[in-house]
């Protein structure tokens, strides 16, 4: 589902749109919310963009207790915005919660949320068709602890950031170096929530694929070492002739909303949709 707010025709920042690339570009407002160890979200507020305090002994510092969301908003030729599918993300960290022992936003906070930090920042949403405006929302235990253990404070953050395409070639074609030595999941783990330190694993594999011409790396399952799952950041699929294939959800792979989104657009086209072993 895709939801549209009606902002009218806000004014822009003064942006070079066409420049626009795929990195970290400070806006005006970012959006908080805490959690104390009653398992209750306080009300949020927006405050302006920019750095956090957190006690060293912080559980997503130390433990990595900490989940993270990515979607976009668009900007429409009547100036009003569009969400891809918010209600998705924030089931998606929910469920990522209660694997990593965290409480989380239900599913209005996260949705209002989202939407007060986009509304906010509305004159960073790129003009139509020079691209997007980058939402990522984080829950962190932000709460001081020794031992390994949940986090006793927890905090819930929105920022945003307009961005073109992830890669710098765009909708080209993209080269994938298939990765033989390093593993991004392992079967019983957390490959299948989007938690902070899935990421950091993947950054040597993926600058070695960049130092040889390509533009990012594909694992394979780490059982068999043959079988396909995922790239470094994103879901993949294969076509053939009529027939659409992405691998099977085993728990090693992020159930991504966009890879759902396609698999319900493809099989509306006609395409036969197959999930691989």
């Amino acid at each position: 589902m895709t939801t549209a707010y009606n902002t009218g025709t806000p004014d822009l920042v003064d942006f070079n749109w066409d420049a626009l690339g795929f990195q970290l570009i400070p806006t005006d407002f970012m959006y908080l919310m805490r959690c104390s160890s009653d398992g209750v979200f306080t009300k949020g507020e927006l405050v302006p963009y920019g750095p956090i305090e957190l006690n060293p002994a912080a559980a997503v510092l130390n433990y990595g207790q900490g989940l993270l969301e990515g979607l976009r908003a668009h900007r429409k030729e009547d100036g009003s915005i569009l969400l891809f599918r918010p209600h998705e993300n924030a089931l998606r960290m929910r469920i990522g919660a209660d694997r990593l022992c965290m409480p989380a936003p239900s599913v209005e906070q996260f949705v209002e949320a989202v939407k007060l930090t986009v509304l906010a920042n509305k004159r960073w949403v790129p003009p139509t068709g020079k691209g997007s405006l980058y939402i990522r929302p984080q829950l962190i235990g932000s709460g001081a602890i020794l031992g390994v253990a949940p986090a006793p404070q927890y905090t819930f953050i929105v920022f945003v950031c307009p961005v073109g395409h992830y890669f710098k070639d765009g909708l080209s074609p993209i080269s994938l170096l298939t990765e033989e030595e390093y593993h991004r999941a392992a079967p019983g783990g957390t490959g299948d929530i989007k938690t902070i330190g899935n990421y950091a694993s993947v950054v040597s594999a993926q600058r070695r694929a960049k130092e040889k011409g390509h533009s990012d790396v594909l694992y394979l399952d780490s059982v068999h070492n043959k079988f396909v799952e995922e790239v470094s950041s994103c879901n993949i699929f294969m076509v053939k002739d009529n027939v659409i294939s992405t691998p099977l959800l085993t728990g090693t792979i992020l159930p991504g909303i966009t890879r759902k989104s396609v698999i319900g657009i493809a099989q509306s086209l006609g395409f036969q949709s197959a999930i691989l072993q």
